[in-house]
């Protein structure tokens, strides 16, 4: 593939996410100086969660195709990689919720029952952080071989890709132990998104309400996460295969195929939606029911949990039965946007009655939708970057073909 233009993303452009990520930041410092610090503080769990999970799902797409040597989604896999470039900004607002670690966690202050131990803020942020640290710098590991396939080595280039190219350039590399060391950096990641997502699942979700409890929770956590991330890919994907300057093509059974892996998790997010309800449900253990009751049975949330159901699952279900609707990069955008905001939704519907347990109407507001227009000025500002400075990524050639 031969792009058109040096810069995939326009400084126009770019100054457009920047501005989103000015709006945010100032709607959110506002909030927090305001009468109700913490609804800010909410907003910022809610959406640091959900583009984290939406960055580590979305690079998990490039290793697990590589690991089981997809050719389909070689170019896919590009759009893919693109998303550990928000790593980075996710350490910082992980770092950062420590600052309001009075808003965010609760259980300050109860009796926690016997899990003290395991419930105390300087053990949760030291293991979150050390399981966080390893998940991206395996992360960043596996990108890192990964570019020494793609990007030419010489020392032309500026920036961050030229100080790498002049690296390989100096000390020329063993392709064949790299792309060893680039299999088993990719496997250990996948382990680690299992296992650093379910933790994160556990610290950062369920222990908010410290009564319930759910074994099921780790799993749907990470199955989520991998859910959002396709959805991010195909709808980046969708933008650089309809913008007519970049020169990146995908055929419709690209499409297609990425299409079915996406209506594959919808299925199994609806699963364990579904499951981890119903066997709550059946249990009938007070501790657990009387979550489930007020999140399904009580306005304003029941009308949520119906509302998360049908456009995360019900919806895409049953439109991406239709073969010929997955090959459309606009109808494609349009329904992985649409699971995106559903998942958003889901998470204020997880944590929303904890926070707002009195709540008489849902408490969503247009700060709300502010502060989350600045995360995603922060995600589509570090995905630009990292496409302007590696635009090799979103090349056709294989990794294992490079000379």
């Amino acid at each position: 593939m031969t792009f058109r233009e040096p810069k995939i993303f326009s400084r126009f452009l770019i100054a457009i996410f920047f501005a989103f990520m000015v709006i945010g930041a100032v709607t959110f410092i506002v909030q927090v100086a305001g009468d109700h610090p913490e609804k800010a503080w909410q907003t910022y769990l809610i959406n640091f969660l959900l583009f984290s999970a939406i960055s580590q799902g979305g690079l998990l797409f490039s290793i697990v195709m590589n690991t089981v040597g997809a050719r389909w989604s070689r170019l896919l896999s590009g759009v893919s990689e693109s998303f550990a470039a928000f790593f980075p900004v996710s350490f910082l607002l992980f770092l950062m919720l420590f600052l309001g670690k009075v808003h965010v966690f609760p259980w300050l202050g109860m009796n926690l029952h016997g899990k003290e131990a395991w419930l105390n803020l300087p053990f949760l942020f030291f293991r979150n952080f050390i399981a966080i640290s390893i998940l991206y710098g395996l992360g960043f590991a596996y990108l890192y071989h990964v570019l020494c396939f793609k990007l030419p080595h010489d020392s032309g280039r500026s920036g961050f890709s030229g100080l790498l190219a002049r690296r390989w350039q100096r000390q020329p590399p063993d392709f064949e132990k790299y792309r060893r060391r680039m299999m088993v950096y990719g496997n250990l990641y996948i382990l680690a998104f299992a296992l650093v997502l379910s933790l994160i699942g556990f610290d950062l979700v369920m222990s908010m309400d410290p009564q319930w409890y759910s074994t099921l929770f780790g799993a749907y956590t990470f199955v989520k996460a991998f859910y959002v991330g396709l959805g991010a890919v195909i709808i980046l994907a969708s933008l650089l295969h309809l913008h007519p300057k970049v020169g990146f093509s995908l055929t419709p059974s690209q499409f297609h195929d990425i299409g079915k892996l996406f209506f594959a998790f919808c299925m199994l997010w609806g699963d364990f939606f579904y499951v981890q309800l119903v066997v709550i449900w059946y249990g009938n253990i007070p501790e657990e029911t009387a979550y489930m009751i007020q999140r399904t049975q009580i306005a304003p949330w029941n009308t949520l949990a119906w509302t998360v159901f049908a456009t995360g699952f019900i919806l895409p279900f049953l439109v991406l039965i239709n073969k010929r609707i997955k090959t459309l990069p606009k109808a494609m955008t349009v329904i992985c946007s649409a699971v995106i905001i559903s998942m958003w939704l889901e998470h204020f519907l997880i944590l929303g009655p904890i926070y707002r347990p009195n709540a008489v109407h849902l408490p969503l507001n247009i700060s709300d939708g502010l502060i989350s227009l600045g995360f995603v000025g922060l995600m589509a500002a570090s995905v630009a970057v990292f496409l302007n400075q590696f635009p090799e990524v979103l090349s056709s050639q294989p990794p294992e073909a490079r000379p």
